[in-house]
């Protein structure tokens, strides 16, 4: 089987990220659809008020976690063009991106399923890890088994 060469990009930053970069990263002649997925920082947590979000990683492991879902991807969809992976670190207010993922496919439905494992596989592999701080004033570090117990709710 003959595989496209996969465009990439993967970053982890202290920036904010852009949804138009990471579209304009994906972006491929041979695309016929380019599936985003935004994680942005949201107001609660189980009902629990969010004041804002720590991020910290571990930059080089992350990136070859990066690589190696897009190699993942290339493997189970063949035809995909391109993965684009950025993740912010640092201190995140309500409504801010922490992650972008973009997978660009010839056809939507590759798109939806490739995007899907991409942002499930950087969850449960990607060394990062995210601190919530509530507006009561305390805070605490998400635990890997948040993760599986938010897989087992889909």
């Amino acid at each position: 089987m003959l595989l496209t060469v996969l465009k990439t990009s993967f970053q982890i930053t202290l920036a904010p990220l852009s949804i138009d970069r990471v579209h304009q990263e994906a972006s491929h002649p041979g695309n016929g659809a380019v599936v985003v997925m935004s994680g942005t920082v949201r107001d609660n947590t189980n009902g629990r008020p969010v004041d804002y979000l720590e991020y910290q990683a571990y930059e080089p492991m992350a990136l070859k976690v990066f690589a190696d879902i897009a190699r993942q991807i290339q493997q189970r969809w063949p035809d995909a063009n391109s993965v684009v992976i950025h993740h912010r670190i640092g201190k995140l207010r309500i409504g801010e991106i922490s992650v972008l993922v973009a997978v660009g496919t010839p056809h939507r439905a590759e798109g939806f399923a490739a995007c899907q494992f991409a942002i499930d596989t950087l969850k449960h592999n990607a060394p990062i890890w995210k601190k919530e701080y509530w507006r009561d004033g305390t805070s605490a570090w998400v635990s890997l088994g948040a993760c599986e117990l938010s897989s087992e709710r889909r």
